[in-house]
């Protein structure tokens, strides 16, 4: 069942040479959402010096994406010990290490996540001694709970009555990234109400600070903040914001700091909301939502980037408002990749009947899009327009409308583009992603630009390790 079982292995052989009191079973393991997996977990004890020395029981469950996702992490306390709250840990004893969540390998591994767990211990100990009054009551409660899940509580054992009314049911979204874009996303869909729960998966280190500490004060209505990956679980999409903030030199090693940071997330997202459509607006989006696809094995339906939909947007206002041409606008689309090589194009042509008014119309429509693209080109794509393009996307996908949007898709075999490159496509987007990609009006100049796009893209992508 494991995805990568030798790595599993070979990783798993080096914590018994380095802590063998640990000992490995296969358990089966319950979600949040009461969907159960049969996974491999040690269980054994830490050494923590808190004044005296004490041995702190734990249980590692590995998912079956290791070593590409964090294992889940819980104290196992005896019935005389009890759990202490704090930032590392919460009342059901799961977890939560700075660690875990910069997970990426094989950076990260078992080792030095067991180490950062005696270290971070080592400040705060997560448990204390119970009476023994407290120890009875409390190892009545653990047998009864054993009973129900192992890990934590089963979702599916909720009375119906007084449960999640939206459990199951509700349109349930991620943004993963809380910087200023992410913020912007949620923002965005809270305004819009697009989704009815959302989910900021905040990966940075430490407590909330800046925004997301606002939106804590704020409370804003069906908006959770968590640094769980569970926290995500069961959302029908998933909204990719981050960007790795390491000190790259060159163009490529920004892209693969991007890759090695998307290695760390894409295989967890993907485990929690299995059915999810993944939108990425991280940079550089074509190639991104390509690392997207490639770590989810996601079908390419499912997988899309934000690409051309907010200059699409502007480009079809330009020329509607600003310059009169209704005509053009409804049918006008910025295709292939963001930035200096976005080009327009048109899904569909003026009712002419020759070709020397066909020559006619398409010379005066030339005109009038380059004068839309010079007033496009001084339009900057800041975090609070991207996230209302995001939400606009979002709402397409949740409430499935069959609109047309140009979004970053799969383009091999349009065109005569045989790589797997993701570019800028009008595509119908629902509740499964692209439902079908709409047909351009052939023109070679678009070939030629999209061709041009394509062969850079693949470049880049070749160079990169995945």
């Amino acid at each position: 069942q494991y995805k990568f079982r030798d790595l599993t292995i070979e990783e798993l052989v080096a914590v018994n040479k380095t802590y063998p009191n640990f000992t490995f079973s296969m358990n089966t393991y319950t979600f949040k959402d009461g969907s159960q997996k049969d996974l491999l977990n040690f269980s054994g004890t830490v050494p923590v010096k808190y004044g005296n020395s004490y041995n702190i029981p734990v249980r590692l469950w590995i998912l079956d994406s290791h070593p590409f996702a964090p294992p889940i992490c819980f104290l196992k306390p005896t019935a005389n010990m009890g759990i202490s709250v704090g930032k590392h840990v919460d009342a059901h004893g799961r977890i939560y290490l700075p660690y875990l969540q910069n997970w990426s390998h094989p950076k990260s591994t078992i080792i030095g996540l067991i180490k950062e767990m005696i270290a971070k211990f080592e400040e705060e100990l997560p448990l204390y001694s119970l009476s023994s009054s407290d120890a009875a009551r409390r190892s009545e409660l653990l047998s009864y709970i054993a009973k129900i899940t192992e890990g934590e509580t089963d979702m599916k054992s909720k009375s119906k009555i007084g449960g999640d009314k939206n459990e199951g049911c509700c349109n349930k979204m991620t943004v993963v990234g809380a910087g200023d874009l992410g913020i912007a996303c949620v923002l965005a869909v809270a305004a819009k109400g697009v989704a009815d729960k959302v989910v900021l998966l905040d990966l940075s280190e430490g407590a909330a600070k800046g925004g997301t500490m606002d939106l804590e004060i704020f409370a804003l209505p069906n908006v959770e903040i968590s640094k769980d990956f569970s926290a995500s679980a069961d959302s029908k999409v998933v909204v990719l914001t981050v960007n790795s903030l390491g000190n790259a030199q060159t163009y490529l090693d920004v892209i693969q700091s991007n890759v090695d940071l998307f290695r760390g997330i894409i295989p967890a997202i993907s485990h929690y909301s299995q059915n999810s459509v993944l939108l990425v607006a991280s940079q550089p989006v074509e190639i991104m939502t390509y690392v997207s696809w490639k770590l989810s094995a996601f079908p390419k339906s499912r997988v899309i980037g934000v690409g051309g939909n907010l200059d699409t947007e502007r480009f079809q206002y330009i020329l509607t408002k600003l310059l009169q041409a209704q005509a053009l606008g409804k049918d006008a689309w910025i295709v292939g990749e963001q930035g200096e090589d976005k080009v327009p194009s048109w899904t569909s042509s003026n009712s002419v009947t020759n070709q020397a008014e066909t020559m006619a119309a398409r010379n005066s429509r030339e005109k009038v899009a380059n004068r839309a693209m010079e007033v496009l080109k001084g339009k900057g794509q800041r975090s609070w327009s991207v996230g209302l393009s995001v939400a606009d996307l979002t709402a397409s996908i949740l409430k499935d409308k069959r609109k047309v949007h140009s979004v970053s898709t799969l383009a091999k075999g349009f065109c005569n583009i045989n790589s797997e490159v993701f570019l800028s496509l009008p595509c119908i987007l629902g509740t499964s992603g692209v439902m079908e990609m709409v047909k351009l009006e052939e023109d070679p100049l678009v070939q030629e630009k999209l061709q041009s796009s394509a062969g850079s893209i693949h470049d880049l992508q070749q160079q990169l390790k995945l």
